[in-house]
């Protein structure tokens, strides 16, 4: 099944003319997720065609306005083209509060109803189930409350091997071959071996998304194995001290977290302002973890297929 990520945005809090602020869309077959959505996400939206109908949840890292300034615009969008399908918000304490006021004194009523769900910054939480995902939150270290996300596909049936599997099994049989279970008949005897009849399934594949976070050790336990890990890279290595001042992370601190998580992939992200040129931050994050490559705006990443290098390397 289809399971990647869309960059709509790879800037931090002051806009520039070459990067949007922090957004992705996430897709798994049919279905979308929009994780944080700051200012001018519906544009992205709109000029990478998603379709904002398959939308119905949308989970938000923290208050700082480059990662939900856009979710004002955006919820209204929907409600002209008249949604009636509940739309799901799962983000920090307060969020609610200024989404419902802001639209009291604008005096707008949306066509359809909000489902707000609020975060705990402090603890890892399962906050979402479907019948192919997970969703759980990250505790991050910023200067406000902040959480990450990680989606993690949920585990599948076996596979019949076609050929082998006897005309004459009933669909009970079946059943407990694809749940990996022998099947015996009424005297105890080995009817049909699962082994024999079928293949594991592929593996399972996750995606988690960290942005905005000071350096932290802990986080690579939190994200073990990820095949894709998004991690905020604000600065340069040269500019720690500043990164550390601003609860911010480096690039190389980043890759460190990749190592130290086994991830199979770094896509770094959340560039400051200050660089047109973030081809250092790059070479700062593969010196420590060469999987690691530049989130680019409008790109599309299979996750469980690593890419191994950027294509383009300056903005």
């Amino acid at each position: 099944m289809q399971f990647q990520v869309t960059i709509l945005g790879t800037g931090s809090a002051t806009p520039t003319l070459h990067r949007n602020p922090t957004a992705q869309w996430i897709t798994y077959e049919s279905e979308h997720f929009l994780v944080d959505c700051g200012e001018g996400t519906q544009l992205q939206l709109l000029r990478h065609k998603m379709r904002l109908s398959r939308l119905y949840n949308i989970f938000i890292s923290h208050l700082h306005g480059d990662h939900y300034f856009g979710l004002f615009g955006l919820l209204t969008s929907m409600s002209l083209a008249q949604r009636q399908e509940p739309l799901a918000i799962y983000g920090p304490h307060g969020l609610d509060d200024i989404i419902t006021t802001h639209f009291k004194y604008s005096d707008t009523r949306l066509t359809y109803p909000l489902e707000f769900h609020t975060t705990n910054p402090h603890q890892q939480e399962h906050i979402f189930e479907n019948e192919h995902l997970t969703v759980e939150t990250v505790p991050l270290k910023h200067r406000i409350p902040c959480t990450g996300f990680i989606f993690r596909e949920k585990p599948k049936k076996r596979n019949l091997i076609k050929g082998l599997v006897p005309e004459k099994a009933l669909p009970e049989e079946l059943i407990q071959l694809k749940s990996g279970k022998d099947v015996y008949d009424a005297n105890g005897n080995l009817k049909y071996s699962f082994e024999a009849l079928t293949t594991p399934p592929p593996p399972l594949r996750s995606y988690a998304f960290c942005s905005d976070t000071l350096y932290l050790p802990d986080l690579a336990e939190v994200v073990k194995n990820v095949d894709v890990l998004y991690h905020e890279a604000t600065f340069a290595n040269d500019l720690h001290e500043r990164a550390l001042r601003t609860n911010h992370s480096t690039a190389g601190q980043a890759a460190q977290v990749a190592k130290d998580a086994q991830a199979g992939q770094l896509l770094l992200g959340h560039f400051s302002s200050r660089y047109r040129d973030v081809t250092q931050i790059l070479l700062d994050a593969q010196e420590v973890f060469p999987a690691s490559i530049l989130a680019e705006e409008g790109k599309t990443y299979e996750i469980g297929i690593h890419p191994v290098s950027n294509d383009h390397q300056i903005f």
